[in-house]
């Protein structure tokens, strides 16, 4: 099976208290893009998929329900996260660049990384935390 050709199979969930504002600053610093964005009646956002080359991640605004009871959001915890993303970036000094313009808190500048590739790591806009990097597991899979 070729892996280069196939979409992300795991796709990460995320949850905003300003979804609609979220999904725009995401596409802007980060470079993600649009898949399907579903409103909620209460002005925010139900269900959101949004791409970044063959990956996705998907998103809503912070609510109750089942599922929301198990989530908290950063700074209900301190700014901490329990897991974050890594998304290959192959240009990461740009993408870098791109991100700290549109106000991304840098946690680690872009450097060289040990395992190879270069990376940083961020905050979006509403704490969550973010990795980015030229390394490319599957390129580099035995």
């Amino acid at each position: 099976m070729d892996t280069q050709s196939m979409h992300a199979r795991i796709i990460p969930g995320m949850r905003y208290r300003n979804a609609p504002a979220a999904i725009e600053w995401l596409c802007r610093a980060f470079g993600f893009e649009k898949h399907l964005v579903v409103p909620d009646k209460d002005g925010g956002i139900a269900h959101a998929q949004l791409t970044f080359g063959d990956g996705m991640i998907m998103l809503s605004s912070v609510g109750g329900g089942d599922f929301g009871r198990l989530m908290k959001h950063p700074d209900e915890i301190g700014g901490c996260e329990t897991q974050s993303a890594y998304v290959i970036a192959p240009d990461c000094d740009a993408h870098y660049a791109r991100a700290k313009a549109a106000g991304a808190v840098m946690l680690r500048d872009v450097q060289d990384e040990d395992y190879g590739g270069r990376g940083y790591t961020c905050r979006d806009l509403e704490g969550h935390i973010w990795s980015f990097g030229s390394y490319d597991p599957w390129a580099h899979s035995g």
